[in-house]
Protein backbone atom coordinates (compact mmCIF):
# COMPACT_ATOMS: atom_id res chain seq x y z
CA UNK A 1 0.00 0.00 0.00
CA UNK A 2 2.90 2.34 0.78
CA UNK A 3 4.42 1.63 -2.63
CA UNK A 4 1.09 2.30 -4.36
CA UNK A 5 0.63 5.59 -2.49
CA UNK A 6 4.06 6.73 -3.67
CA UNK A 7 3.12 5.89 -7.25
CA UNK A 8 -0.11 7.88 -7.18
CA UNK A 9 -0.21 10.86 -9.51
CA UNK A 10 -1.72 14.15 -8.43
CA UNK A 11 -4.59 15.65 -10.36
CA UNK A 12 -2.27 18.49 -11.40
CA UNK A 13 0.26 16.01 -12.85
CA UNK A 14 -2.48 14.18 -14.76
CA UNK A 15 -3.83 17.45 -16.16
CA UNK A 16 -0.38 18.63 -17.24
CA UNK A 17 0.23 15.28 -18.89
CA UNK A 18 -3.17 15.38 -20.59
CA UNK A 19 -2.63 18.89 -21.99
CA UNK A 20 0.33 17.52 -23.99
CA UNK A 21 -2.07 15.52 -26.15
CA UNK A 22 -3.92 18.59 -27.45
CA UNK A 23 -1.41 19.92 -30.08
CA UNK A 24 -1.50 16.74 -32.15
CA UNK A 25 -5.30 16.65 -32.20
CA UNK A 26 -5.81 20.40 -32.80
CA UNK A 27 -3.45 20.54 -35.77
CA UNK A 28 -4.55 17.16 -37.10
CA UNK A 29 -8.22 18.15 -36.99
CA UNK A 30 -7.57 21.49 -38.71
CA UNK A 31 -5.51 19.82 -41.44
CA UNK A 32 -7.94 16.95 -41.87
CA UNK A 33 -11.03 19.11 -42.34
CA UNK A 34 -9.60 22.14 -44.14
CA UNK A 35 -6.32 21.40 -45.95
CA UNK A 36 -7.93 19.94 -49.07
CA UNK A 37 -10.34 22.87 -49.41
CA UNK A 38 -7.46 25.29 -48.80
CA UNK A 39 -5.24 23.77 -51.49
CA UNK A 40 -8.04 23.76 -54.07
CA UNK A 41 -9.87 27.02 -53.36
CA UNK A 42 -7.34 29.31 -51.68
CA UNK A 43 -3.96 28.19 -53.03
CA UNK A 44 -5.81 27.31 -56.28
CA UNK A 45 -3.75 24.21 -57.06
CA UNK A 46 -4.79 21.70 -59.66
CA UNK A 47 -6.79 18.86 -57.98
CA UNK A 48 -4.26 16.30 -59.23
CA UNK A 49 -1.36 18.08 -57.48
CA UNK A 50 -3.47 18.64 -54.37
CA UNK A 51 -4.10 14.87 -54.23
CA UNK A 52 -0.36 14.20 -54.54
CA UNK A 53 0.39 16.57 -51.63
CA UNK A 54 -2.25 14.97 -49.40
CA UNK A 55 -1.30 11.38 -50.25
CA UNK A 56 2.50 11.84 -50.01
CA UNK A 57 2.10 13.82 -46.79
CA UNK A 58 0.00 11.09 -45.17
CA UNK A 59 2.34 8.35 -46.41
CA UNK A 60 5.40 10.18 -45.11
CA UNK A 61 3.60 10.78 -41.81
CA UNK A 62 3.07 7.05 -41.41
CA UNK A 63 6.71 6.24 -42.26
CA UNK A 64 8.13 8.71 -39.75
CA UNK A 65 6.52 6.99 -36.74
CA UNK A 66 8.67 3.83 -36.72
CA UNK A 67 11.69 5.95 -37.71
CA UNK A 68 11.23 8.22 -34.72
CA UNK A 69 10.53 5.19 -32.54
CA UNK A 70 13.89 3.75 -33.64
CA UNK A 71 15.83 6.91 -32.83
CA UNK A 72 14.07 7.28 -29.47
CA UNK A 73 15.10 3.74 -28.54
CA UNK A 74 18.71 4.79 -29.21
CA UNK A 75 18.42 8.00 -27.17
CA UNK A 76 20.34 8.17 -23.89
CA UNK A 77 18.77 9.35 -20.67
CA UNK A 78 19.35 12.98 -19.74
CA UNK A 79 18.44 14.99 -16.66
CA UNK A 80 15.21 15.91 -18.49
CA UNK A 81 14.51 12.25 -19.32
CA UNK A 82 14.77 10.29 -22.54
CA UNK A 83 11.49 11.35 -24.17
CA UNK A 84 11.01 14.95 -22.98
CA UNK A 85 13.93 16.47 -24.98
CA UNK A 86 12.28 15.29 -28.20
CA UNK A 87 9.09 17.10 -27.22
CA UNK A 88 10.85 20.32 -26.19
CA UNK A 89 13.17 20.75 -29.16
CA UNK A 90 10.67 19.78 -31.90
CA UNK A 91 7.98 22.26 -30.78
CA UNK A 92 9.25 25.63 -32.16
CA UNK A 93 10.17 24.18 -35.56
CA UNK A 94 6.82 22.38 -35.79
CA UNK A 95 4.94 25.63 -35.18
CA UNK A 96 6.92 27.47 -37.87
CA UNK A 97 6.37 24.75 -40.48
CA UNK A 98 2.66 24.57 -39.58
CA UNK A 99 2.23 28.30 -40.19
CA UNK A 100 4.02 28.05 -43.56
CA UNK A 101 1.56 25.35 -44.70
CA UNK A 102 -1.21 27.97 -44.51
CA UNK A 103 0.80 30.67 -46.31
CA UNK A 104 0.37 31.26 -50.06
CA UNK A 105 3.82 32.10 -51.53
CA UNK A 106 3.97 34.80 -54.19
CA UNK A 107 5.61 32.57 -56.77
CA UNK A 108 4.22 31.44 -60.10
CA UNK A 109 6.03 28.09 -60.02
CA UNK A 110 7.03 25.84 -57.17
CA UNK A 111 3.86 26.12 -55.08
CA UNK A 112 3.37 22.37 -55.21
CA UNK A 113 6.89 21.77 -53.85
CA UNK A 114 6.35 24.48 -51.20
CA UNK A 115 3.29 22.78 -49.73
CA UNK A 116 4.68 19.27 -50.16
CA UNK A 117 7.95 20.12 -48.38
CA UNK A 118 6.45 22.02 -45.46
CA UNK A 119 3.62 19.50 -45.04
CA UNK A 120 6.14 16.65 -44.79
CA UNK A 121 8.41 18.68 -42.48
CA UNK A 122 5.51 19.42 -40.16
CA UNK A 123 4.39 15.79 -40.13
CA UNK A 124 7.94 14.75 -39.19
CA UNK A 125 8.18 17.29 -36.37
CA UNK A 126 4.74 16.59 -34.95
CA UNK A 127 5.70 12.89 -34.94
CA UNK A 128 8.81 13.82 -32.93
CA UNK A 129 6.37 15.30 -30.43
CA UNK A 130 3.58 12.72 -30.43
CA UNK A 131 5.46 9.40 -30.44
CA UNK A 132 7.55 10.20 -27.33
CA UNK A 133 4.48 11.75 -25.73
CA UNK A 134 2.49 8.55 -26.33
CA UNK A 135 5.30 6.42 -24.90
CA UNK A 136 5.47 8.77 -21.89
CA UNK A 137 2.43 6.89 -20.52
CA UNK A 138 4.74 4.10 -19.39
CA UNK A 139 7.13 6.50 -17.61
CA UNK A 140 4.79 8.52 -15.39
CA UNK A 141 3.86 5.67 -13.03
CA UNK A 142 4.27 1.93 -12.52
CA UNK A 143 0.66 1.57 -11.35
CA UNK A 144 -1.68 0.47 -14.15
CA UNK A 145 -4.64 2.17 -12.46
CA UNK A 146 -2.77 5.49 -12.43
CA UNK A 147 -1.78 5.09 -16.08
CA UNK A 148 -5.40 4.29 -16.97
CA UNK A 149 -6.58 7.36 -15.08
CA UNK A 150 -3.97 9.58 -16.77
CA UNK A 151 -4.99 8.11 -20.14
CA UNK A 152 -8.61 9.05 -19.45
CA UNK A 153 -7.53 12.63 -18.67
CA UNK A 154 -5.46 12.63 -21.85
CA UNK A 155 -8.27 11.32 -24.03
CA UNK A 156 -10.65 13.95 -22.66
CA UNK A 157 -8.21 16.73 -23.51
CA UNK A 158 -7.42 15.21 -26.92
CA UNK A 159 -11.08 15.04 -27.87
CA UNK A 160 -11.44 18.60 -26.57
CA UNK A 161 -8.49 19.41 -28.84
CA UNK A 162 -10.46 18.17 -31.83
CA UNK A 163 -13.29 20.48 -30.74
CA UNK A 164 -10.85 23.40 -30.53
CA UNK A 165 -9.30 22.56 -33.90
CA UNK A 166 -12.74 22.42 -35.54
CA UNK A 167 -14.02 25.54 -33.76
CA UNK A 168 -10.95 27.78 -34.17
CA UNK A 169 -10.32 26.94 -37.80
CA UNK A 170 -14.02 26.82 -38.71
CA UNK A 171 -15.09 30.03 -36.98
CA UNK A 172 -12.16 32.16 -38.17
CA UNK A 173 -12.19 30.89 -41.74
CA UNK A 174 -16.00 30.68 -41.83
CA UNK A 175 -16.31 34.44 -41.45
CA UNK A 176 -14.98 34.77 -45.01
CA UNK A 177 -17.17 32.52 -47.16
CA UNK A 178 -16.12 31.69 -50.69
CA UNK A 179 -19.29 31.25 -52.75
CA UNK A 180 -19.95 27.89 -54.34
CA UNK A 181 -20.34 27.35 -58.06
CA UNK A 182 -23.90 26.98 -59.32
CA UNK A 183 -24.79 24.21 -61.75
CA UNK A 184 -23.57 25.26 -65.22
CA UNK A 185 -26.24 26.85 -67.39
CA UNK A 186 -23.85 26.79 -70.29
CA UNK A 187 -23.87 23.04 -70.85
CA UNK A 188 -24.21 22.27 -74.55
CA UNK A 189 -22.99 25.70 -75.60
CA UNK A 190 -19.52 26.48 -76.95
CA UNK A 191 -16.90 27.90 -74.57
CA UNK A 192 -19.03 26.94 -71.55
CA UNK A 193 -15.96 26.23 -69.37
CA UNK A 194 -14.45 29.60 -70.26
CA UNK A 195 -17.68 31.37 -69.38
CA UNK A 196 -17.94 29.55 -66.05
CA UNK A 197 -14.30 30.39 -65.23
CA UNK A 198 -14.91 34.07 -65.88
CA UNK A 199 -18.05 33.95 -63.71
CA UNK A 200 -16.12 32.34 -60.85
CA UNK A 201 -13.30 34.89 -61.05
CA UNK A 202 -15.72 37.79 -60.65
CA UNK A 203 -17.23 36.15 -57.56
CA UNK A 204 -14.01 35.07 -55.82
CA UNK A 205 -11.36 37.72 -56.47
CA UNK A 206 -12.67 40.18 -53.91
CA UNK A 207 -12.64 37.75 -50.96
CA UNK A 208 -9.57 35.67 -51.83
CA UNK A 209 -7.13 37.90 -49.93
CA UNK A 210 -9.40 37.99 -46.89
CA UNK A 211 -9.70 34.19 -47.02
CA UNK A 212 -5.92 33.77 -47.12
CA UNK A 213 -5.51 36.15 -44.17
CA UNK A 214 -8.15 34.22 -42.22
CA UNK A 215 -6.27 30.95 -42.72
CA UNK A 216 -3.02 32.55 -41.49
CA UNK A 217 -4.75 34.03 -38.42
CA UNK A 218 -6.16 30.60 -37.57
CA UNK A 219 -2.69 29.07 -38.03
CA UNK A 220 -1.22 31.68 -35.67
CA UNK A 221 -3.81 30.97 -32.96
CA UNK A 222 -3.33 27.21 -33.22
CA UNK A 223 0.48 27.62 -33.22
CA UNK A 224 0.24 29.63 -30.00
CA UNK A 225 -1.83 26.88 -28.36
CA UNK A 226 0.73 24.30 -29.53
CA UNK A 227 3.55 26.15 -27.72
CA UNK A 228 1.46 26.72 -24.58
CA UNK A 229 0.56 23.03 -24.29
CA UNK A 230 4.19 21.96 -24.80
CA UNK A 231 5.34 24.32 -22.03
CA UNK A 232 2.71 23.02 -19.59
CA UNK A 233 3.67 19.40 -20.37
CA UNK A 234 7.41 19.95 -19.95
CA UNK A 235 7.00 21.90 -16.69
CA UNK A 236 4.26 19.83 -15.04
CA UNK A 237 5.33 16.23 -15.82
CA UNK A 238 8.40 14.39 -14.58
CA UNK A 239 9.59 11.41 -16.59
CA UNK A 240 10.44 8.53 -14.22
CA UNK A 241 12.99 6.07 -15.48
CA UNK A 242 12.22 3.55 -12.77
CA UNK A 243 8.51 3.53 -13.63
CA UNK A 244 9.06 1.32 -16.65
CA UNK A 245 12.36 -0.48 -16.18
CA UNK A 246 13.20 -3.29 -13.84
CA UNK A 247 16.59 -3.11 -12.18
CA UNK A 248 17.57 -6.45 -13.71
CA UNK A 249 16.81 -5.36 -17.27
CA UNK A 250 19.49 -5.37 -19.93
CA UNK A 251 19.19 -3.37 -23.19
CA UNK A 252 18.23 -5.19 -26.38
CA UNK A 253 18.88 -3.96 -29.93
CA UNK A 254 16.06 -2.17 -31.77
CA UNK A 255 15.64 -4.79 -34.52
CA UNK A 256 15.61 -7.65 -32.07
CA UNK A 257 13.11 -5.70 -30.00
CA UNK A 258 11.01 -5.05 -33.10
CA UNK A 259 10.97 -8.76 -33.87
CA UNK A 260 9.92 -9.54 -30.30
CA UNK A 261 7.16 -6.91 -30.40
CA UNK A 262 5.76 -8.10 -33.73
CA UNK A 263 5.75 -11.69 -32.52
CA UNK A 264 3.71 -10.78 -29.45
CA UNK A 265 0.26 -12.19 -30.19
CA UNK A 266 -1.76 -9.88 -27.94
CA UNK A 267 -0.26 -6.80 -29.64
CA UNK A 268 -1.00 -8.06 -33.16
CA UNK A 269 -4.60 -8.94 -32.26
CA UNK A 270 -5.14 -5.56 -30.62
CA UNK A 271 -3.77 -3.73 -33.69
CA UNK A 272 -5.83 -5.86 -36.08
CA UNK A 273 -9.07 -5.09 -34.24
CA UNK A 274 -8.46 -1.36 -34.01
CA UNK A 275 -7.20 -1.25 -37.60
CA UNK A 276 -10.71 -1.94 -38.90
CA UNK A 277 -12.58 0.17 -36.34
CA UNK A 278 -10.19 3.11 -36.85
CA UNK A 279 -10.68 2.90 -40.61
CA UNK A 280 -14.46 2.97 -40.08
CA UNK A 281 -14.37 6.14 -37.97
CA UNK A 282 -11.84 7.82 -40.26
CA UNK A 283 -14.08 7.21 -43.27
CA UNK A 284 -16.93 8.73 -41.29
CA UNK A 285 -14.82 11.69 -40.17
CA UNK A 286 -13.38 12.42 -43.61
CA UNK A 287 -16.69 12.35 -45.45
CA UNK A 288 -19.24 13.55 -42.90
CA UNK A 289 -18.85 17.22 -43.84
CA UNK A 290 -19.44 16.45 -47.52
CA UNK A 291 -22.33 14.17 -46.58
CA UNK A 292 -24.02 16.92 -44.53
CA UNK A 293 -23.37 19.55 -47.19
CA UNK A 294 -24.51 17.72 -50.32
CA UNK A 295 -26.52 14.60 -49.44
CA UNK A 296 -28.43 16.08 -46.49
CA UNK A 297 -28.38 19.66 -47.77
CA UNK A 298 -27.14 21.27 -44.53
CA UNK A 299 -24.46 23.49 -46.09
CA UNK A 300 -24.70 26.17 -43.39
CA UNK A 301 -25.01 23.76 -40.45
CA UNK A 302 -22.30 21.15 -40.99
CA UNK A 303 -19.78 22.94 -38.71
CA UNK A 304 -22.30 22.87 -35.86
CA UNK A 305 -22.99 19.18 -36.52
CA UNK A 306 -19.26 18.42 -36.38
CA UNK A 307 -19.01 20.35 -33.11
CA UNK A 308 -21.90 18.28 -31.73
CA UNK A 309 -19.93 15.09 -32.49
CA UNK A 310 -16.78 16.37 -30.77
CA UNK A 311 -18.58 17.82 -27.75
CA UNK A 312 -20.51 14.57 -27.27
CA UNK A 313 -17.23 12.64 -27.41
CA UNK A 314 -15.58 14.98 -24.89
CA UNK A 315 -18.41 14.75 -22.37
CA UNK A 316 -18.65 10.94 -22.52
CA UNK A 317 -14.93 10.14 -22.00
CA UNK A 318 -15.38 10.05 -18.16
CA UNK A 319 -18.35 7.70 -18.60
CA UNK A 320 -16.30 5.24 -20.66
CA UNK A 321 -13.47 5.44 -18.12
CA UNK A 322 -15.95 4.45 -15.40
CA UNK A 323 -17.48 1.78 -17.65
CA UNK A 324 -14.18 0.06 -18.44
CA UNK A 325 -13.17 -0.01 -14.76
CA UNK A 326 -16.58 -1.40 -13.81
CA UNK A 327 -17.18 -3.93 -16.60
CA UNK A 328 -13.78 -4.42 -18.23
CA UNK A 329 -12.07 -3.09 -21.33
CA UNK A 330 -13.18 -5.79 -23.76
CA UNK A 331 -16.81 -5.24 -22.79
CA UNK A 332 -16.32 -1.50 -23.26
CA UNK A 333 -15.01 -2.16 -26.77
CA UNK A 334 -18.08 -4.15 -27.78
CA UNK A 335 -20.63 -1.79 -26.23
CA UNK A 336 -18.93 1.50 -27.09
CA UNK A 337 -17.96 0.94 -30.70
CA UNK A 338 -21.04 -1.07 -31.72
CA UNK A 339 -23.39 1.63 -30.36
CA UNK A 340 -22.78 3.68 -33.50
CA UNK A 341 -24.10 1.02 -35.90
CA UNK A 342 -27.90 1.61 -35.63
CA UNK A 343 -27.47 5.38 -35.90
CA UNK A 344 -25.20 5.10 -38.95
CA UNK A 345 -27.86 3.00 -40.64
CA UNK A 346 -30.58 5.45 -39.60
CA UNK A 347 -28.92 8.53 -41.10
CA UNK A 348 -28.53 6.82 -44.47
CA UNK A 349 -32.01 5.28 -44.64
CA UNK A 350 -34.20 8.14 -43.36
CA UNK A 351 -34.95 11.31 -45.29
CA UNK A 352 -32.99 14.49 -44.63
CA UNK A 353 -33.93 15.77 -41.18
CA UNK A 354 -31.85 18.16 -39.07
CA UNK A 355 -33.08 16.74 -35.73
CA UNK A 356 -32.24 13.15 -36.75
CA UNK A 357 -28.85 14.33 -37.96
CA UNK A 358 -28.04 15.92 -34.60
CA UNK A 359 -29.16 12.74 -32.79
CA UNK A 360 -26.87 10.68 -35.02
CA UNK A 361 -24.04 13.16 -34.45
CA UNK A 362 -24.36 12.87 -30.66
CA UNK A 363 -24.53 9.05 -30.84
CA UNK A 364 -21.49 8.98 -33.14
CA UNK A 365 -19.63 11.17 -30.65
CA UNK A 366 -20.30 8.64 -27.89
CA UNK A 367 -18.71 5.90 -30.00
CA UNK A 368 -15.85 8.20 -31.05
CA UNK A 369 -15.06 8.69 -27.34
CA UNK A 370 -14.79 4.92 -26.85
CA UNK A 371 -12.67 4.57 -29.99
CA UNK A 372 -10.36 7.34 -28.69
CA UNK A 373 -9.97 6.04 -25.15
CA UNK A 374 -9.78 2.27 -25.45
CA UNK A 375 -6.72 1.70 -27.69
CA UNK A 376 -4.51 3.91 -25.54
CA UNK A 377 -5.91 2.34 -22.38
CA UNK A 378 -5.31 -1.22 -23.64
CA UNK A 379 -1.79 -0.73 -25.03
CA UNK A 380 -0.17 -0.52 -21.56
CA UNK A 381 -1.82 -3.87 -20.70
CA UNK A 382 -0.17 -5.41 -23.76
CA UNK A 383 3.22 -3.93 -22.78
CA UNK A 384 2.90 -5.33 -19.25
CA UNK A 385 2.06 -8.74 -20.72
CA UNK A 386 5.12 -8.45 -22.98
CA UNK A 387 7.36 -7.59 -20.00
CA UNK A 388 6.29 -10.74 -18.18
CA UNK A 389 7.11 -12.90 -21.20
CA UNK A 390 10.41 -11.06 -21.85
CA UNK A 391 11.64 -9.87 -18.43
CA UNK A 392 15.21 -9.26 -19.67
CA UNK A 393 14.12 -6.97 -22.52
CA UNK A 394 13.28 -3.33 -21.95
CA UNK A 395 13.10 0.04 -23.72
CA UNK A 396 10.56 -1.04 -26.36
CA UNK A 397 7.69 1.21 -25.28
CA UNK A 398 8.31 3.59 -28.18
CA UNK A 399 8.13 0.65 -30.63
CA UNK A 400 4.74 -0.43 -29.30
CA UNK A 401 3.28 3.06 -29.49
CA UNK A 402 4.96 4.20 -32.73
CA UNK A 403 3.84 1.14 -34.72
CA UNK A 404 0.30 1.46 -33.41
CA UNK A 405 0.30 5.10 -34.58
CA UNK A 406 1.87 3.94 -37.88
CA UNK A 407 -0.99 1.52 -38.57
CA UNK A 408 -3.56 4.14 -37.53
CA UNK A 409 -2.10 6.67 -39.98
CA UNK A 410 -1.87 3.97 -42.61
CA UNK A 411 -5.62 3.43 -42.32
CA UNK A 412 -6.07 7.19 -42.55
CA UNK A 413 -4.18 7.23 -45.84
CA UNK A 414 -6.20 4.30 -47.12
CA UNK A 415 -9.48 6.01 -46.20
CA UNK A 416 -8.34 9.22 -47.90
CA UNK A 417 -7.44 7.35 -51.09
CA UNK A 418 -10.67 5.33 -51.13
CA UNK A 419 -12.81 8.41 -50.55
CA UNK A 420 -11.07 10.54 -53.17
CA UNK A 421 -11.12 7.84 -55.84
CA UNK A 422 -14.74 6.89 -55.16
CA UNK A 423 -15.95 10.48 -55.35
CA UNK A 424 -13.87 11.10 -58.46
CA UNK A 425 -15.39 8.09 -60.22
CA UNK A 426 -18.86 9.23 -59.14
CA UNK A 427 -18.35 12.59 -60.85
CA UNK A 428 -17.69 14.92 -57.89
CA UNK A 429 -17.77 18.61 -58.86
CA UNK A 430 -15.24 20.68 -56.91
CA UNK A 431 -16.87 23.61 -55.11
CA UNK A 432 -20.24 22.83 -56.63
CA UNK A 433 -23.41 23.96 -54.87
CA UNK A 434 -24.90 20.52 -55.60
CA UNK A 435 -23.61 17.14 -56.73
CA UNK A 436 -24.84 14.38 -59.08
CA UNK A 437 -26.99 11.64 -57.59
CA UNK A 438 -24.10 9.16 -57.97
CA UNK A 439 -22.00 11.28 -55.60
CA UNK A 440 -24.79 11.30 -52.99
CA UNK A 441 -25.08 7.49 -53.16
CA UNK A 442 -21.30 7.19 -52.81
CA UNK A 443 -21.29 9.47 -49.77
CA UNK A 444 -24.01 7.34 -48.15
CA UNK A 445 -21.86 4.27 -48.67
CA UNK A 446 -18.77 6.00 -47.24
CA UNK A 447 -20.48 7.21 -44.03
CA UNK A 448 -22.87 4.32 -43.43
CA UNK A 449 -22.54 0.95 -45.15
CA UNK A 450 -18.73 0.70 -45.30
CA UNK A 451 -18.11 1.87 -41.68
CA UNK A 452 -20.74 -0.58 -40.38
CA UNK A 453 -19.03 -3.51 -42.14
CA UNK A 454 -15.59 -2.44 -40.89
CA UNK A 455 -16.84 -2.07 -37.30
CA UNK A 456 -18.34 -5.58 -37.39
CA UNK A 457 -15.06 -7.02 -38.71
CA UNK A 458 -13.10 -5.23 -36.00
CA UNK A 459 -15.38 -6.52 -33.25
CA UNK A 460 -15.02 -10.08 -34.55
CA UNK A 461 -11.22 -9.74 -34.35
CA UNK A 462 -11.48 -8.50 -30.75
CA UNK A 463 -12.89 -11.91 -29.83
CA UNK A 464 -9.32 -13.19 -30.30
CA UNK A 465 -7.75 -10.58 -27.97
CA UNK A 466 -6.51 -12.63 -24.99
CA UNK A 467 -6.15 -10.04 -22.18
CA UNK A 468 -9.38 -9.91 -20.17
CA UNK A 469 -9.82 -8.47 -16.68
CA UNK A 470 -8.73 -11.67 -14.91
CA UNK A 471 -5.53 -11.92 -16.93
CA UNK A 472 -4.87 -8.20 -16.42
CA UNK A 473 -5.07 -8.60 -12.63
CA UNK A 474 -2.74 -11.61 -12.73
CA UNK A 475 -0.24 -9.69 -14.87
CA UNK A 476 -0.33 -6.74 -12.48
CA UNK A 477 0.38 -8.97 -9.47
CA UNK A 478 3.13 -10.86 -11.31
CA UNK A 479 4.84 -7.61 -12.34
CA UNK A 480 4.65 -6.29 -8.81
CA UNK A 481 6.22 -9.51 -7.47
CA UNK A 482 8.93 -9.32 -10.14
CA UNK A 483 9.79 -5.74 -9.21
CA UNK A 484 9.87 -6.59 -5.50
CA UNK A 485 12.18 -9.56 -6.16
CA UNK A 486 14.39 -7.37 -8.31
CA UNK A 487 14.57 -4.62 -5.68
CA UNK A 488 15.22 -7.06 -2.82
CA UNK A 489 17.94 -8.78 -4.85
CA UNK A 490 19.57 -5.44 -5.56
CA UNK A 491 19.41 -4.45 -1.87
CA UNK A 492 20.96 -7.77 -0.76
CA UNK A 493 23.77 -7.34 -3.30
CA UNK A 494 24.48 -3.86 -1.98
CA UNK A 495 24.47 -5.13 1.62
CA UNK A 496 26.88 -7.94 0.73
CA UNK A 497 29.17 -5.51 -1.08
CA UNK A 498 29.14 -3.14 1.90
CA UNK A 499 30.05 -5.96 4.31
CA UNK A 500 32.98 -7.01 2.10
CA UNK A 501 34.27 -3.46 2.01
Amino acid sequence: RLQESRERLSVCSKLCYAVGGAPYQITGCALGFFLQIYLLDVAQLDPFYASIILFVGRAWDAITDPMVGFFISKTSWTRFGRLMPWIIFSTPFAVISYFLIWFVPDISRGQVMWYLIFYCIFQTLVTCFHVPYSALTMFISREQSERDSATAYRMTVEVLGTVLGTAIQGQIVGKVITPCIESPVFIGKPNSSVAMEELNMTHDTGSLTDTRNAYMIAAGVIGGLYILCAVILSVGVREKRESSELQSDEPVSFFRGLKLVMNHGAYIKLIAGFLFTSLAFMLLEGNFALFCTYTLGFRNAFQNILLAIMLSATLTIPFWQWFLTRFGKKTAVYVGISSAIPFLIMVAVLDSNIIVTYVVAIAAGISVAAAFLLPWSMLPDVIDDFKLQHPDSHGHEAIFFSFYVFFTKFTSGVSLGISTLSLDFAGYQTRGCSQPSEVNVTLKMLVSAVPVVLILLGLLLFKLYPIDEEKRRKNKKALQDLREDSNSSSESDNTELASIV
